[in-house]
C-alpha cells in the first residue's frame, strides 16, 4: 500500500517521532497506518515521546572550547531531575552534543538536532531519543550558542551556569598568561553579577525608554518636579547601567575598578590593547516551569 506526504505528517502527530523514522515505520508496513504505529512502538520511539511530555528543567549548563582554543560553545540541555546532572552518560552526552556543536556550527536548534553526533551515526535528534530510553527522563536540547577567535570559558557549580566570552586580542596576547587570567577574571565576572549587556551602546532603545518611563513615574510619585525628575532620572540611568552593563560594573575582585578600568589596565600591561566583544551566560532552567513533586504521591508510585 502506497502512502504520502500527509500519511507521514499524520503518524509524526500521532507518536511524535521524527519524519524520518515515520517515512521508514510506513514503508515497512506498507503504508498501514496502525501497524506503522505499532512500529514505532516495538521500537521505542514511541516511548521516548511519552516522556517528552514531562516538565524537564534540571540538567545542565556547560561551555567548553576546542584543543586549538578558537572556538567555543555553551549549550543548556534540562533534564527531569538535578540527579541526572550527577550522571555519566547524561554528561557524555551533553559533551557530545557541545563537539557537534563546534565542528558543525549550526545556527538553529532545528539544525542542531539534524546533525550527525559527533563520534556517532545518529543524528543528533536520535540521539536524544535514545538518551531518554536509556537514562529513563525526558531530555531536551534548550539552547546553545557558539563563539569564534579569541575565547574563555568558564562553568560554575558543576554545570549550573556556563559561561563564554569572546575578546578582540591577536593570537600571540591571548596566550600570554597574564592575558588568560584577565579572560579567566571577565568569565567569572560574567558568571557571578549577571550583566544583561556588554557595554550601554548594546542596551537596546526600547529598553532604555521602558527604564526612563518607570524612573520618570518614580521621580513624579515621590513629589518632585517635572524640571528636577529628568535629571534625577538620567542620575539613576547611570545606576542602572552601572549594574546590567558589564563593562561598567564593579570588578568583583576589586572593587576600586570596574571592569572598563580592569581592561584598560591589562591592554596597558599587554602592551597593546584588548577588549571584550561579546558573552553568553547560560543557568541552568532560568524560566523554565519546575516540576513541584508530592512526597507522598512519590512514594506511592515507588510501592507500586
Amino acid at each position: 500500500m502506497a502512502f504520502t506526504a500527509s500519511d507521514v505528517k499524520e503518524l509524526r502527530e500521532k507518536t511524535g517521532c521524527g519524519m524520518m523514522d515515520c517515512k521508514k515505520a510506513l514503508t515497512e508496513a506498507e503504508g498501514n497506518m496502525d501497524k506503522a504505529v505499532d512500529l514505532l512502538r516495538e521500537k521505542g520511539l514511541a516511548a521516548a515521546t511519552k516522556k517528552s511530555g514531562r516538565i524537564a528543567a534540571e540538567g545542565v549548563a556547560f561551555a567548553c572550547v576546542n584543543e586549538e582554543g578558537n572556538i567555543s560553545a555553551v549549550i543548556e540541555v534540562n533534564a527531569e531531575t538535578d540527579f541526572v546532572a550527577k550522571n555519566a552518560e547524561f554528561n557524555e552526552f551533553v559533551q557530545v552534543c557541545l563537539d557537534t556543536i563546534i565542528e558543525n556550527a549550526p545556527k538553529t536548534l532545528d539544525e542542531l538536532m539534524q546533525c550527525k553526533a559527533k563520534g556517532s551515526d545518529l543524528t543528533v535528534e536520535e540521539l536524544v531519543r535514545e538518551k531518554i530510553l536509556t537514562i529513563g527522563e525526558n531530555i531536551k536540547i534548550r539552547r546553545f550558542e557558539r563563539f569564534e577567535g579569541v575565547v574563555m570559558t568558564y562553568n560554575h557549580a558543576a554545570g549550573r551556569i556556563g559561561v563564554m566570552v569572546k575578546f578582540n586580542a591577536d593570537n600571540k596576547v591571548s596566550q600570554e598568561p597574564k592575558f588568560k587570567e584577565y579572560a579567566k577574571d571577565i568569565a567569572m565576572q560574567v558568571a557571578a553579577a549577571n550583566p544583561s549587556y556588554l557595554n550601554r551602546e548594546s542596551v537596546p532603545a526600547d529598553v532604555i525608554e521602558h527604564e526612563k518611563k518607570i524612573l520618570t513615574e518614580q521621580v513624579i510619585n515621590d513629589g518632585k518636579p517635572a524640571n528636577v525628575a529628568e535629571k534625577i532620572v538620567m542620575g539613576r540611568m547611570g545606576k542602572f547601567y552601572k549594574e546590567n552593563c558589564l563593562t561598567e560594573q564593579i570588578f568583583v575582585k576589586n572593587s576600586d575598578l570596574t571592569i572598563d578600568d580592569y581592561t584598560k589596565l591589562m591592554s596597558k600591561e599587554l602592551g597593546t590593547e584588548i577588549g571584550i566583544e561579546a558573552f553568553v551566560r547560560f543557568e541552568k532552567g532560568e524560566g523554565l516551569e519546575k516540576r513541584e513533586d508530592n512526597f507522598a504521591d512519590e512514594v506511592a508510585n515507588m510501592i507500586k
